[in-house]
């Protein structure tokens, strides 16, 4: 999906960034700002700072930061598509495709009001099953047996459906509606079109979406019944490929362990919840996908997968190994834990405690070790015929890697294991030269100085003989004057002719970004840094106003009067230095030069003016 770049700045601009964090985050007014704990990472004083002005967040103890769509991004795990549409719908905007033809358009929104209705009905029997759950003794002796407590039911919408064919006819009075049949609740009958609940005397999982949606069921039986696990079916909300059971309840103690771990079952989740590892996710009854690692990835940096120590667990690691291989950076990390063939990861922290498990976990096998292991495979690596086929067995995995020195130091493992040179290994696989390096490119993409650039002239040298330009402000200066006027556009109106020649016409980037912000503001008006940040992308002076306005030192809040001041004697001060610069230049001319001698008389007048203090009631 292609999404105009126009569509983004104006849904920025309407959108609220306060409402939006404030939806998962509780702020509290502070000064101009608003500040919570911060939701990427632990802390117990608030140092997450929103501000209304910039339309921005930022945390001054992880240096998280961004604008609404950002915050959907890291928070919730979203897509860039997932989350404008998310905000969008909010507004009452309809995404634009530059892409899609009018008829692609009206079905996108078709399906997306279909699955915003599929969803309603799901919300529905998971509420009715919640309510269900505290009315039945079996359904809550089997949780009580399996140790789990009130509150980690509650936070991950535990249920129960009773017995009976028609259970769900008393929440949803028109039992025979289309919609729970396309939600996977009820059954149709082949033969005599009979409706009938899906899941009946089962103990009940609610499947959520990164934003907490729900969007499928897992059931399980309370005795010994088969299937013992019974899922929902494909449906327009739920593709089992790409969801992962209890990530919205993690994502948050994902960011506060440093990782995700992957089980394989609903209990396994619940169970590891209820005794210190929040942090626990479980695939829905299928082998792992590209989809699940890319979805951990946006949460967290390294991924664990905890599998059973027996053929099967083995089977499932190994396509685990392959779904990981491709996002297997050199920032991220990938490991393997195997737990004796007699348990899963319920019944072995039930047995060993918590302690005993975070012991298991800390000694997780390394994704490049597994590698290894896992092409040895049947291999008699006594022989060159069994290094040979552990080599051949290798490759594809190797070759699935991302470039860099994760993928280097893999090679290296696998030519000594396959008793070969590194060197005639690569040769081998015709591995291409790598680590190219650019070159010529200088910092923010813009040579030091531009021809053709007017010379900077002060008030009033119009008539008098044009000075050298302007000597480069210090970057703390410059910097910050962008900074106030990327954070407030609107003092941009109030600058005079001099103001914007002097910021005009200072080197590039800075100059390159004042001009543009002039043009930008005569185009649009005044805009917030959010919409800005935005409209930036691809301009030579995007590096630069990125990096003023990143860090704790980017926030500029305050009352405007005295943001104003601040800006202002920023100015003062450059324009003083400019001015001394062309004095410099008259000393010489002055001895012999009449004019030269009244123009600098001039530029002092100006220049203590200038630098004279700011009124102390002012």
């Amino acid at each position: 999906m292609s999404i105009p770049q126009s569509f983004i700045q104006e849904l920025l601009s309407r959108v609220d960034v306060v409402e939006v964090v404030g939806r998962h985050v509780q702020l509290k007014k502070s000064g101009a700002n608003y500040m919570g704990l911060c939701p990427f990472h632990g802390e117990k004083s608030p140092s997450f700072s929103v501000s209304p002005s910039k339309q921005f967040y930022h945390c001054f103890g992880c240096g998280k930061n961004g604008n609404a769509i950002g915050f959907l991004m890291e928070h919730a795990g979203m897509g860039f598509v997932e989350a404008v549409q998310d905000l969008a719908q909010t507004c009452g905007l309809q995404v634009p495709d530059e892409r899609a033809s009018p008829a692609e358009r009206a079905r996108a929104a078709e399906q997306r009001r279909q699955q915003a209705t599929l969803s309603d009905v799901l919300e529905q029997a998971a509420a009715a099953w919640a309510a269900q759950l505290r009315k039945s003794q079996r359904a809550i002796d089997y949780f009580k047996g399996r140790g789990v407590s009130g509150q980690i039911a509650k936070r991950y919408g535990l249920g129960y459906a009773p017995e009976g064919w028609r259970g769900l006819a008393s929440v949803f009075p028109e039992y025979d509606s289309p919609l729970l049949e396309q939600a996977g609740l009820v059954i149709v009958g082949e033969e005599d079109g009979k409706r009938y609940d899906r899941f009946r005397d089962r103990v009940m999982f609610p499947i959520r979406n990164v934003k907490g949606e729900c969007i499928a069921f897992g059931g399980r039986v309370l005795g010994d019944d088969k299937p013992k696990y019974l899922n929902s079916p494909e449906t327009p909300v739920f593709h089992k490929g790409h969801e992962l059971y209890g990530l919205y309840e993690a994502r948050t103690a994902m960011r506060a362990m440093g990782y995700a771990l992957v089980t394989e079952g609903y209990m396994d989740v619940v169970a590891l919840a209820q005794r210190g590892f929040a942090n626990a996710v479980a695939t829905l009854g299928t082998a792992c996908t590209p989809e699940h690692v890319h979805k951990l990835f946006r949460f967290t940096d390294t991924v664990v997968f905890s599998f059973d120590g027996d053929g099967a667990g083995r089977r499932a690691a190994r396509k685990a190994l392959e779904a990981a291989l491709p996002y297997a950076s050199d920032t991220r990390a990938v490991r393997f834990l195997f737990l004796p063939p007699e348990h899963d990861p319920d019944s072995f922290i039930r047995a060993h405690g918590q302690d005993g498990f975070a012991r298991e976990v800390e000694g997780a096998v390394p994704l490049s070790r597994f590698l290894l292991e896992a092409a040895r495979e049947d291999c008699d690596m006594a022989t060159a015929e069994g290094r040979a086929h552990m080599l051949s067995n290798a490759r594809g995995l190797w070759e699935s890697l991302p470039e860099g020195a994760l993928r280097r130091q893999v090679l290296t493992d696998l030519a000594q294991q396959g008793q070969l040179p590194v060197q005639d290994l690569a040769a081998l696989w015709a591995q291409p030269p790598q680590g190219r390096a650019d070159a010529g490119r200088g910092h923010g993409g813009a040579p030091a100085s531009e021809p053709g650039r007017r010379p900077w002239r002060g008030k009033g040298a119009d008539t008098a003989r044009r000075g050298p330009p302007p000597r480069p402000q210090t970057a703390r200066r410059i910097d910050h004057a962008a900074r106030l006027l990327l954070s407030h556009m609107q003092f941009l109106e109030e600058l005079t002719h001099e103001d914007q020649c002097l910021l005009r016409e200072q080197p590039a980037p800075h100059g390159t970004l004042f001009l543009w912000l002039e043009s930008r503001l005569l185009e649009h008006g005044p805009q917030s840094w959010a919409v800005l940040r935005e409209a930036l992308a691809g301009q030579p002076c995007q590096g630069l106003a990125e990096r003023v306005m990143t860090g704790s030192h980017a926030q500029t809040e305050g009352e405007e009067r005295e943001l104003r001041w601040e800006l202002r004697e920023l100015l003062n001060r450059m324009l003083a230095e400019a001015i001394k610069h062309e004095q410099s230049a008259l000393i010489a001319q002055a001895a012999t030069d009449p004019q030269a001698r009244e123009r600098y008389r001039q530029l002092q007048e100006r220049r203590l003016a200038l630098e004279a203090p700011r009124p102390a009631d002012s």
